[in-house]
């Protein structure tokens, strides 16, 4: 395998991110980012706090995610996403 073919087989491991990749670098798991990931949204939970839980899955990984809105805000935020054991 020649040189450019390494390198481009690098860059596209390195494109391919994973939430446990976001984890370890520091990076924030969202909805936004599990959605790339081609996570789809298979549930959802009112909380009494006014935001909401939403439940992401890919084959057996399942996630956790809460977001939050205030009438001012541009967007649903999410506050934060756990993987579900």
């Amino acid at each position: 395998m020649n040189v450019k073919k390494i390198a481009i087989a690098l860059f596209v491991l390195s494109s391919a991110a994973s939430p446990l990749a976001a984890q370890s670098s520091g990076e924030k798991i969202t909805v936004s980012f599990l959605l790339a990931q081609n996570y789809l949204i298979v549930g959802a939970v009112p909380a009494a706090s006014g935001g909401a839980g939403l439940f992401l899955r890919k084959d057996t990984k399942l996630y956790f995610c809460y977001v939050t809105e205030t009438p001012q805000s541009i967007t649903v935020r999410t506050d934060y996403c756990k993987p579900v054991e």
